[in-house]
């Protein structure tokens, strides 16, 4: 019991420090939500308000439409390239496989400039389009929101689907062959109801995704609004006002994706298929035309939606006068003035991303640790409150945080402390994630050899453990580095004047028309991005999506 008390006084640290970050702040902002403006008494006024005010309602069903509309787009891009990176054998086909896992990478409010710079109303492409008689629908409102989240969420449901083609038996679609099934029926009744769960998994993360997402249809929702959006909007309408109907959107937001979680764990419970462990099917070799088919497709879907990446590049150069870009005119000027003139918000995006991953590395190390390899009732607890920030949007948990340390003992509103804090919050789980995937393979004999020959719990920890982890430590820092530095939907409630962030600045550059001087932050924030991931994945051999 001696041997165990560090680790459970560890566990109880860990676990009040999110109590203090995670859970109460969401019950403070089901509290307020429940707060009569009038008589500052708990009631539902603000929900019956929300019912009865056309905007909110309307907001909500767009948010659903969204969601929706991303979902089927997204996984009607993946599936295809899923199945035919999981089951063909062509020319470039290791290429096709990790090409999309860029765009996960990528920010998405820097996706939605970029496709903004060649679809929008002046855009590159679009002149383009029109200049040959196809003209495009504006790129604000619906298309832009769906077109630009498909591109941007489809890599998620690929990664999922990829690995649910690889772990299926090919024993059993061989059977299905043998018995004379055709490739098509095969498909559709072997193949189908295999993948069926994964693809539903898929799919709930997307539409979460999609549905949380802040950036994308702040920046090109026009006149549609959604809840995340309205969230905002909302937010600066009652800044030093009662904050009622922002807590109760908020409070909707999250009660809509806890639905859908909820109803996708119900469905997918009912369609879980057991397999015993075999090979997986052999891809077929494909040549000739097939295969350049193949190739050309993936290429080209691929490409597109990397083209907003090589777009923030030529922004940045590109001469410009405020939202008018002169392309082929090139200019150091836009770069000269996020480096040299206006280096602020690239300095505190350096300071809040690293004070964030400092803190957070330490965290997930230890909550890792003891999620894997010391499970307790509380340690259980501690997982699952560890892995709640990702059901809750950023924009929620910034407000939710807001509310909780305004004021009382603890004021931490108007800090760099709570951006900080935010990060820590919304990064935390993937770093986890990460630091836990070299721990499945430490067997527990060498921790306890150790034990016998005299060390203690904590000096065998620091003495063989870590060492064996620190290669999983780096990635979780180098990964809790580059997420934290591209966060914008929970730091834009909580920056104040003097702390404005890379994507906090360049959201704002943006809103002003200034689409050059926005790419030049953009392509700064990329390599402070790509560097570090390059490093990690070069050296350290980072797997950002690490199954365990």
């Amino acid at each position: 019991m001696r041997g165990r008390s560090p680790w459970t006084l560890l566990a109880g640290l860990c676990l009040v420090l999110l109590l203090l970050l995670v859970l109460w702040p969401l019950l403070t902002l089901f509290r307020q939500s429940a707060i009569d403006p009038g008589t500052g008494q708990l009631g539902w006024h603000g929900f019956r308000v929300f019912f009865d005010d056309g905007r909110y309602t309307t907001a909500f069903v767009n948010s659903l439409v969204l969601g929706a509309l991303s979902t089927v787009g997204a996984l009607a891009l993946a599936a295809p390239l899923a199945y035919v990176v999981a089951r063909y054998d062509f020319r470039c086909k290791s290429l096709v496989a990790l090409l999309p896992l860029a765009t996960i990478v990528l920010p998405d409010f820097l996706v939605a400039q970029a496709w903004l710079m060649l679809l929008g109303n002046n855009g590159v492409l679009r002149r383009t389009l029109e200049d040959v008689g196809l003209d495009l629908p504006s790129f604000y409102g619906w298309f832009g929101m769906v077109f630009t989240l498909v591109f941007n969420l489809y890599a998620y449901a690929y990664l999922g689907l990829f690995a649910a083609l690889k772990a299926i038996d090919g024993a059993i679609e061989e059977a299905a062959v043998n018995l004379g099934a055709s490739n098509l029926w095969r498909a559709l009744t072997v193949t189908f109801p295999v993948l069926l769960p994964a693809l539903l998994v898929n799919a709930m993360i997307v539409f979460t995704l999609a549905v949380d997402n802040f950036s994308i249809p702040m920046i090109l929702g026009g006149k549609v609004e959604v809840l995340s959006s309205l969230i905002y909007i909302t937010f600066l309408s009652e800044l030093g006002g009662n904050p009622v109907m922002q807590s109760v959107l908020a409070v909707v937001s999250v009660l809509l994706v806890a639905l859908v979680l909820f109803l996708q764990k119900w469905v997918v419970e009912r369609k879980t298929y057991q397999m015993h462990q075999g090979r997986a099917p052999l891809p077929v070799r494909v040549r000739g035309a097939s295969a350049q088919l193949l190739t050309g497709g993936a290429l080209l879907l691929i490409g597109l939606s990397l083209l907003p990446a090589a777009m923030m590049v030529v922004g940045a150069f590109t001469k410009a006068r405020g939202p008018v870009m002169r392309y082929g005119q090139w200019t150091w000027e836009n770069m000269e003035r996020a480096i040299s003139t206006a280096p602020a918000p690239i300095v505190n995006s350096l300071w809040l991303a690293s004070a964030a991953t400092l803190v957070g590395t330490v965290f997930a190390t230890i909550a890792s640790y003891l999620i894997v390899k010391k499970r307790s009732r509380l340690v259980s607890l501690l997982d699952y409150v560890a892995m709640l920030p990702l059901a809750v949007s950023g924009t929620v948990l910034g407000i939710a945080l807001i509310h909780t340390y305004n004021s009382g003992p603890v004021v931490l509103t108007g800090t760099w402390v709570i951006m900080t804090l935010a990060l820590f919050v919304r990064k935390v789980p993937f770093s986890i994630r990460s630091a836990s995937a070299s721990l499945y393979n430490i067997p527990d004999s060498m921790e306890e050899a150790a034990i016998n020959l005299g060390a203690s719990p904590m000096r065998s920890f620091w003495s063989v453990v870590l060492p064996v982890m620190k290669p999983a430590i780096w990635a979780a820092a180098i990964l809790m580095w580059v997420t934290s530095l591209a966060e914008i939907s929970a730091t834009i409630v909580l920056y104040f004047g003097g702390m404005e962030t890379m994507p906090i600045e360049m959201f704002n550059q943006i809103d002003a028309g200034y689409l050059a001087r926005a790419s030049a932050y953009g392509v700064v924030l990329m390599l402070a991005i790509i560097v570090p991931l390059f490093i990690a994945t070069r050296f350290f051999k980072l797997d950002l999506f690490a199954s365990r």
